[in-house]
């Protein structure tokens, strides 16, 4: 079974139920636990960075952490499950730190009191992507598994 496919299916089969908004929530959780592992383990990758060379206040690397996690959705234009580290919005004015954190190029900014001076500055290159490599198969086995439960009950209920 394909799994985006699948996930459609099982999406309107859920609606098809009566308490189908309560499936749909317990199944987008069981999912999200799925992914919970990952999403740790990317925080714990961003955590670790060095912090020499960044400013110290507000904490780039907790504020970047504390946006990182598991996200499913049902329906609509994507449906799926994926691990997300979400924009920084408030943090030092740096709303794409988690991305500009994980790219080889780094980003330019200009130096703190000195509007006419820019540096390049990295942070620590693919700390997102690393986090889940070799490990793509047991999240996607893990979310599959909480799919195929749901399909399961709904298929036990049919008869």
């Amino acid at each position: 079974m394909e799994t985006h496919e699948g996930l459609a299916a099982l999406v309107r089969a859920i609606r098809a139920e009566e308490d189908g908004k309560q499936l749909r929530k317990e199944l987008a959780r069981n999912m999200r636990d799925a992914l919970r592992p990952g999403a740790a383990e990317a925080k714990s990758s961003i955590m670790s960075m060095s912090s020499a060379g960044l400013p110290t206040a507000p904490a780039l690397r907790s504020s970047v952490a504390k946006k990182i996690r598991p996200e499913v959705k049902l329906g609509g234009r994507w449906s799926g499950a994926r691990v997300k580290a979400f924009k920084t919005k408030n943090v030092r004015g740096f709303p794409n730190a988690p991305k500009r954190l994980n790219r080889a190029g780094g980003w330019r900014h200009p130096v703190f009191g000195n509007r006419e001076i820019w540096v390049q500055q990295h942070g620590k290159v693919d700390w997102f992507d690393r986090s889940f490599e070799g490990r793509e198969g047991q999240y996607k086995a893990a979310v599959e598994a909480a799919m195929e439960n749901m399909a399961r009950r709904i298929a036990d209920r049919a008869g």
